[in-house]
C-alpha cells in the first residue's frame, strides 16, 4: 500500500501556479471569495483559500455577509464582482443560510468567472464533453490520479455518492475521452442495491457519501486504488478535542487491500484548494487572452 499524498501534490500544483503568475505582466489574477453566515467549517475553508491565493500570487477579495443577509444582498455582491473587470474568478462558499436558495445564488455568477465549476453552464459543458471549469474536488482527484501514474483508460471506476459537488461531475470527468478519462464508471447512491457487489469489482473506488467509515475492507478488491473524499467528525474520548476526523473509508482494513489510498485529512482536501487556484489562473488567461 502507498499513500496518495494530496498535500505534496497540491504543494507542487500551487508552486506551478505561483511560477506562472510571477511571470505575468500587468495586474495579478484575482479571486473573489464570498462567505455568508458563521458556519465554522466555511470560515476555515475560506481562510485556507485566501492563504493559498497569497501563496500563488493571486489577489483575493473577501466579502463576509452576516447570517441574516438577504438573498438580494448576496446577489448584489455577486453582480458587483461579475461587473468588475479586474475580478477573474468568483467563489460563493457553501452551505448558505436557510433563507438563501443555493441554486438561485449560483445561477447569476458569470460562467466565465465560475472557477468553482457549479454554474449550470459549467456542469452542462462538462456533460457535453467540452468542459470549461470543472468542480475543484473532482478535478483535484483526477489530477492526483494522473500524477501518481494511475491509468484510468478502461478502468472500472465506482463512485459512491451522486452529489453535484463530487459524485456526478466525478463520473462525467472520468468518462470523458482522453487523458485522465476513458473509464467505465458506475455511480452508487443511497438507493443502490448491494453496493458491496459494485465496489468489489472497482479498479478505482471513490467514496463521497458522507458516511463515516462506510467502506469496509471486505468491500474492496485487492490492489484497488481508493480515494476517500469524506471528512466526518466522530466522538473519540482519547483525542484532545474529544473527536476525530475520519473519512468514508475504514482506513486500516481497506489500506491492507488497496495499492494506493488517500489519507484523511491530507488527501483530497488540499487538492480541492490547489485546483481552485489553477482554475482562477485559467480564468485570468481566458479573460485577458494571455
Amino acid at each position: 500500500m502507498r499513500l496518495l499524498d494530496g498535500k505534496a501534490c497540491a504543494a507542487a500544483i500551487k508552486q506551478e501556479v505561483a511560477g506562472e503568475t510571477a511571470r505575468l505582466s500587468g495586474r495579478r489574477p484575482t479571486l473573489a471569495l464570498v462567505r455568508v453566515g458563521e458556519d465554522p467549517a466555511s470560515k476555515v475553508y475560506v481562510a485556507a483559500k485566501a492563504k493559498a491565493s497569497e501563496e500563488c500570487g493571486i489577489e483575493s477579495r473577501n466579502v463576509h455577509l452576516s447570517d441574516d443577509a438577504s438573498e438580494a444582498r448576496v446577489l448584489g455582491v455577486l453582480t458587483d464582482f461579475n461587473n468588475d473587470p479586474d475580478v477573474d474568478g468568483i467563489l460563493l462558499q457553501l452551505p448558505l443560510p436557510k433563507q438563501i436558495d443555493s441554486d438561485r445564488a449560483i445561477a447569476p455568477i458569470s460562467p466565465e468567472k465560475d472557477v468553482d465549476g457549479f454554474h449550470p453552464e459549467s456542469l452542462g459543458r462538462l456533460a457535453a464533453g467540452s468542459p470549461r471549469f470543472v468542480p475543484c474536488t473532482p478535478l483535484g482527484i483526477r489530477e492526483l490520479l494522473l500524477r501518481n501514474g494511475v491509468e484510468t483508460a478502461g478502468a472500472d471506476v465506482v463512485v459512491l455518492g451522486r452529489s453535484v459537488i463530487v459524485g456526478k461531475p466525478m463520473a462525467l470527468l472520468l468518462s470523458q475521452k482522453g487523458r485522465g478519462g476513458d473509464a467505465t464508471v458506475t455511480v452508487c447512491h443511497s438507493r443502490s442495491r448491494d453496493i458491496a457487489a459494485h465496489t468489489r469489482r472497482a479498479d478505482i473506488l471513490i467514496a463521497a457519501m458522507g458516511v463515516a467509515r462506510f467502506v469496509k475492507g471486505d468491500m474492496v478488491k485487492e490492489g484497488a486504488v481508493v480515494v476517500d473524499v469524506g471528512i466526518n467528525r466522530v466522538d473519540d474520548a482519547s483525542a484532545p478535542k474529544g473527536y476525530a476526523l475520519v473519512g468514508d473509508v475504514d482506513f486500516e482494513p481497506v489500506a491492507q487491500r488497496a495499492s494506493l489510498i488517500t489519507p484523511v485529512p491530507g488527501g483530497v482536501g488540499p487538492m480541492t484548494v490547489a485546483m481552485l487556484m489553477a482554475n482562477t489562473l485559467a480564468a485570468y488567461k481566458m479573460r485577458t487572452g494571455s
